[in-house]
């Protein structure tokens, strides 16, 4: 990709700092006076939080510590107006003026930022300031046709080479990976990811699988080389269509891979098999029971399904920050809500299963990989630009471990099919 499309890409996230705002990257400011104001302002902020273990340092070098605990961290402030931002809208402040550099923690981002999701989540304080906040200001956009491609294209199409650097170097899988043992590597992962979905399905040669949004196509590519069935993949990135026909063209599977670029709305035809892996967080709430209609008017009497999704254990919007500048549009079920997909046409709910710290530990491996280049990624965009990701990689590596993000896994078939297995034993038999 040319450098000045790049360019464009980090425009799009449209933070009024990076795009010709005061920026801290790099500077070191004249200290200025704090005022009285200011001082309050900052412990108002720790006051909001629970007083976690942080200590605030003022632009001046003056440090707020909380009240007789150690610190963990140190958030320095470069200027009055951040204290006032966060105030007014810390959910989505706070991302900006970091990736800004704004804001600067010193200490490890990770274990900052589960200390901080833990603490909001606790303060009662905190939580009717958000609920005020969400109401006013962070309202997602929409998932209709026309807004979910721009939606879509503003995250996925950012360039393939980008998320090359570090992803899984054979499937390109941008969602949670499966770890039977924590040492394994993040390509045994994601293939382990892979075949467990396909246990859980019970796929057989022959098998018509349809898969609703396919990323790069990897997961589809496995399906038809490893497990003989053929797919029809819908995505509406064409960045991640073009590398999908690529590759299964050199893999020689054309006639048992074909990749659509189309919405998911429009998916014609019959199938043994519905899968969804890392799309229903796009979707949008208000389209659950569309999507269920869908899924209704495409599966066999026999046939089966998953779904495997960001969620929530009670309904809450995506952090503001996210889906403005990262997932627009994005929203993490609860699993009561996904149940909303089943319920108009009677699909039984086979299995679930909650991937929460095997989604950490994947992105502890693409965090990695990312920081390893670091310096490629500011050449061909912007330290803004691996600013702003790296929080979004670190934040999200917090909400799994923190416990506010979940992963889930259904498996579900229409309710009057007694084609079921017995037990779980074909999850774990070895192959």
């Amino acid at each position: 990709m040319e450098k000045d499309a790049q360019k464009s890409k980090l425009t799009s996230l449209d933070i009024p700092a990076l795009t010709g705002g005061r920026s801290g990257i790099g500077l070191s400011p004249a200290p200025s006076r704090v005022s009285v104001l200011g001082r309050w302002m900052a412990h108002k902020l720790l006051d909001l939080l629970g007083d976690p273990p942080l200590t605030f340092v003022l632009w001046n070098g003056e440090k707020i510590p909380s009240v007789d605990k150690p610190s963990i961290a140190r958030v320095h402030f470069r200027d009055s107006e951040v204290l006032q931002k966060l105030l007014v809208n810390p959910a989505l402040h706070f991302g900006d003026l970091y990736s800004a550099g704004r804001i600067e923690v010193e200490g490890n981002l990770v274990d900052f930022l589960v200390t901080v999701y833990r603490a909001a989540a606790a303060s009662p304080k905190f939580q009717k300031l958000k609920q005020a906040q969400t109401r006013l200001f962070n309202r997602p956009r929409p998932n209709e046709l026309t807004d979910s491609r721009d939606n879509i294209h503003h995250h996925y199409d950012i360039g393939n080479d980008f998320y090359e650097l570090w992803l899984d170097r054979e499937a390109m899988q941008y969602t949670c990976a499966y770890f039977p043992t924590p040492d394994l590597s993040l390509e045994e992962a994601q293939r382990a990811k892979m075949d467990h979905i396909c246990r859980k399905l019970r796929l057989k040669p022959g098998d018509r699988v349809v898969e609703a949004g396919c990323g790069w196509g990897g997961f589809a590519h496995h399906m038809a080389k490893h497990y003989g069935v053929e797919v029809r993949s819908y995505n509406i990135s064409r960045q991640q269509i073009l590398y999908a026909r690529e590759r299964a063209e050199a893999a020689g599977l054309e006639g048992k891979v074909d990749y659509v670029e189309d919405d998911y709305r429009n998916i014609t035809g019959e199938f043994d098999v519905f899968v969804s892996v890392g799309m229903l967080e796009h979707v949008g709430r208000e389209h659950y029971q569309e999507l269920g209609d869908i899924i209704h008017r495409c599966l066999t009497p026999t046939g089966r399904g998953l779904i495997h999704s960001i969620g929530r254990n009670k309904p809450e919007p995506m952090n503001a920050w996210i889906e403005k500048r990262i997932f627009p549009g994005s929203y993490p079920p609860t699993l009561r809500e996904i149940m909303e997909i089943f319920e108009a046409h009677e699909f039984s709910v086979l299995d679930v299963e909650n991937l929460r710290l095997h989604y950490a530990k994947t992105l502890e491996h693409w965090l990695e990989r990312f920081n390893r280049h670091a310096e490629k990624i500011e050449k061909s965009y912007d330290r803004a630009f691996v600013r702003a990701w790296r929080l979004y990689l670190a934040g999200s590596i917090a909400g799994f471990t923190a416990g506010t993000l979940q992963l889930f896994q259904v498996v579900f078939t229409r309710g009057d099919n007694n084609d079921l297995p017995w037990s779980r034993a074909h999850l774990y038999r070895e192959t």
